[in-house]
């Protein structure tokens, strides 16, 4: 298998992206880390999107929801436990096999929702 972190060896460092609801990004403040969402203790892993992937997360899994939050994590310090799988459309998501822990978010914005649509931050793609 083709090692998908070189991407991030060059350059800037590989951002991937977590959406949370205003509860979880709250309690993942107030407790250091976290399981995720539901959905992420559901399934085992923490799922993450690229920046590429992010809106169309957005819109598949939050449509009409505001109050979220966008946290970005460094790809590469997550080392063995970020696995990219293939998941929507045939497309390799991260997944993160451990907790997400606060100190691994590099910086966490607003998604705000405008006209229906999440904004997120200019620069993100």
């Amino acid at each position: 298998m083709l090692d998908h972190m070189i991407q991030a060896r060059h350059h800037s460092p590989m951002l991937i992206f977590k959406i949370f609801r205003a509860q979880e990004w709250a309690d993942l403040q107030t407790n250091g880390k976290t399981q995720g969402a539901p959905i992420d203790v559901a399934d085992g892993y923490v799922h993450f999107s690229t920046a590429e992937q992010a809106q169309e997360t957005a819109d598949k899994h939050f449509a009409g929801q505001d109050g979220l939050f966008l946290l970005a994590v460094q790809a590469e310090p997550l080392g063995d436990d970020l696995k990219w799988e293939v998941s929507r459309n045939d497309a390799l998501f991260p997944h993160l096999y451990r907790d997400l822990k606060l100190s691994d978010v590099a910086w966490a914005k607003p998604l705000p929702l405008v006209a229906g649509k999440h904004q997120f931050p200019e620069g993100l793609k």
